[in-house]
């Protein structure tokens, strides 16, 4: 029986009580406690004495004995708990606030713990609400000069004595009773060349460490295999795709690329040039197109797509676009459509909010293959919308979208059609390769000429109605400007500002005189058409809105964005919300204003976007700040499920892992030299794995 299959009830000094504890913390099986890592390590060779600290000392650790508890009543009902522990060369005192109670029941004096935190000088050395673990007399004569692991607990795990002493006694039980029933999914031949031992070894010296080299190379060997598993996952799915036979193939660029190219009122950036050439060299290819294009907010990417579905028009096959919503996928339309005037190119727009007459008439005309372009938001995907002859797909703002619905787009072909994803927030390369490493990337890394940098700027409630005044300057200059909320309306739980109040507030403000209009994701797609496209034409001087415009929304002479509470977006949507402006020759503006002034954290996290314009590098800053799974707002499909490697951290190993990983699918496709391996790739990811085999 493999280990991802015994209960952990077969581990000794596991009973029913700390198997329903243990549960609660999502560990079943005997698999699952070998792998919950400790989220640090005590090496006791470095212990400090209480008659060492000094003062301004930052965190310090220290090995004592409880002397005395005392718990005192407060007026908010809680109980604190003053706690006395002496190491022999000094007394100091714990603290704790909340919880004194409890905590006064399991404290036992006498005992020996570990206490981690920082001292100060209070009547005495004291450390308020401290990290605190149990040794018993035996385990510290054990582990002296040795290194600690201690483990992450939960308040389900402490209320049933489960501490980092417990884990340590049953995970080294399971080890000495399964640790030879470990499957060992990494090649001998590839342990070999990177050194790294095997699977009992490094589980042992992460959970057992007997020196802190080993248990180094043991966490560097376990995050290796888990980049190792992931981009196997990808390497298949990239061979998978190329396999794939393919029906729409160009002969040439085609009679209609050029046309389009003399119509555009500008040349393209080198950069531009670059990607449609890569584009094109896929598109004359046998192999099917899987493709990604990045660029930065106002790089040019949907010029570049339109010359890609220009290329395939004029080989008589059909391209579809699918937009995460239907604003993008009516702007798209309309840019589209007056881009294409007067070329032999039918166009057509799928939303799911059109009269079924409607949507019926342009159903007919997508299967006739009368349109050569269809663009739609995720209503193409559904049942009732057949292609003739779909030769290329291509999903915008990718990140909006699960592999699913990319997969279900792909169907409506009746081969396999060449895919162009594209994505207005960039994406940091480590993340790229985790993600999307099926996928040939490619980057317009460059702004058309005459763009100039939007100048940045962070300010508070004090500085907002110079803001407003500035605003209105500009607005007074012929210029137009965007101030964004983060909700539409105030609730009863939320101190933030909202977008409709704001709109009253302005309107019968400073802005009484001004065209001014309000936007958010409740106000009905007519409506929204009308006010776009008033504000397009310049009859509204200023949009209130939510972050509805984040992506799409192109209006050249809008030069200044105020966005409320800044604090509370991420940098790559501040970064997207920021691309609304700057579009136009005109010096542009953004103002992120700070409700939070007292969280420095949160203050040097937006005062990033001060320092910079460059997508890539803030994508960079927000990934390594949030991490992967808030990246994009919420868990994209198909995230990588990382319990120790780091995305940013471990870049190095992921690219090493990325080398080996398609070497070994090169020589040995299906695995068949590696049965162990390929038993574990398809029992934990052969959804993933055979995913993209569209067979």
């Amino acid at each position: 029986m493999k280990l991802s299959e015994r209960d952990i009830s077969e581990i000794r000094d596991v009973g029913q009580v700390r198997k329903k504890a243990l549960n609660s913390a999502g560990i079943f099986t005997v698999e699952d406690l070998l792998y919950y890592f400790p989220r640090k390590w005590l090496d006791r060779k470095t212990l400090n004495n209480i008659g060492d600290i000094l003062m301004g000392a930052k965190e310090m650790t220290f090995s004592a004995q409880l002397i005395k508890t005392k718990a005192f009543p407060s007026k908010n009902g809680q109980t604190r708990l003053n706690a006395a522990f002496s190491d022999g060369t000094g007394m100091l005192t714990c603290v704790w606030f909340q919880g004194g109670e409890y905590l006064s029941k399991i404290l036992v004096e006498g005992e020996d713990y570990i206490l981690s935190g920082t001292p100060k000088y209070f009547r005495g050395w004291q450390i308020d609400h401290p990290v605190i673990e149990r040794m018993d007399k035996e385990e510290n004569l054990r582990n002296t000069g040795r290194i600690i692991p201690l483990y992450p607990l939960t308040a389900a795990l402490v209320s049933k004595n489960i501490d980092s002493r417990t884990f340590r006694k049953i995970i080294g039980n399971a080890l000495d009773e399964f640790g030879k029933e470990l499957t060992e999914t990494l090649p001998f031949s590839i342990r070999q060349i990177r050194n790294y031992p095997d699977i009992e070894t490094s589980l042992n010296d992460i959970h057992r460490p007997t020196a802190d080299s080993t248990r180094k190379l043991a966490i560097q060997r376990i995050k290796y295999e888990e980049f190792f598993h992931l981009q196997l996952v990808m390497c298949r799915r990239r061979m998978n795709v190329k396999a794939l036979p393919k029906k729409y193939i160009i002969k040439n660029s085609g009679p209609l690329l050029k046309k389009l190219y003399e119509k555009l009122p500008f040349d393209l950036t080198d950069a531009q040039k670059k990607v449609v050439r890569e584009i094109y060299d896929d598109l004359k290819s046998d192999k099917v197109m899987n493709r990604m294009l990045q660029g930065d907010v106002g790089s040019g990417k949907t010029v570049v797509a339109l010359l890609a579905m220009a290329m395939t028009a004029g080989n008589g096959f059909q391209s579809a676009v699918m937009a995460p919503t239907e604003i993008l996928a009516e702007q798209h339309y309309k840019v589209f459509s007056a881009m294409c005037e007067g070329l032999d190119i039918g166009i057509t727009l799928l939303t799911g909010s059109m009269k079924k007459s409607v949507r019926d008439e342009r159903l007919f005309e997508v299967a006739e293959g009368r349109s050569g372009i269809v663009i739609g938001t995720h209503a193409i995907i559904q049942e009732g919308v057949e292609f003739r002859n779909l030769g290329l797909v291509i999903i915008d703002e990718q990140h909006r979208f699960g592999v699913l619905q990319r997969g279900e787009l792909v169907k409506k072909s009746d081969s396999s059609p060449n895919i162009l994803v594209m994505s207005a927030t960039p994406i940091p390369r480590t993340l790229s390769l985790s993600l999307y490493g099926d996928l040939d990337i490619s980057i317009i890394d460059s702004l058309p000429r005459g763009r100039k940098p939007v100048r940045t700027a962070v300010r508070t409630d004090k500085e907002l109605s110079k803001v407003l005044g500035f605003i209105k300057s500009e607005i007074e200059k012929g210029r137009q400007a965007y101030i964004v909320y983060p909700l539409i309306e105030k609730t009863g739980k939320s101190d933030l500002k909202a977008a409709v109040d704001g709109y009253e507030e302005l309107k019968e403000g400073l802005f009484k005189d001004t065209g001014i209009a309000l936007l958010h994701g409740k106000i009905k797609s007519d409506e929204k058409d009308e006010i776009m496209s008033r504000f397009k034409n310049a009859e509204i001087k200023l949009l209130v809105s939510t972050t509805v415009i984040e992506v799409g929304v192109d209006v050249p002479n809008a030069t200044v964005m105020l966005i409320m509470h800044s604090e509370r977006f991420g940098l790559s949507q501040l970064h997207q919300l920021r691309g609304r402006v700057g579009r136009g020759s005109h010096q542009s503006f953004c103002i992120l204003h700070l409700g939070e002034t007292d969280n420095e954290d949160t203050i040097h996290r937006v005062r990033v976007m001060e320092t910079t314009n460059d997508g890539f590098r803030i994508s960079e800053a927000d990934f390594e700040i949030r991490g992967p799974g808030e990246f994009f707002g919420e868990k994209q499909s198909g995230m990588p499920d990382l319990k120790i490697a780091h995305l940013v951290y471990d870049k190095e190993l992921l690219k090493q892992a990325r080398d080996d990983a398609f070497a070994l699918l090169n020589s040995d496709p299906v695995l068949a030299g590696h049965p162990e391996l390929r038993d574990f790739m398809n029992a934990e990811f052969g959804d993933k794995v055979k995913f993209l085999n569209y067979s």
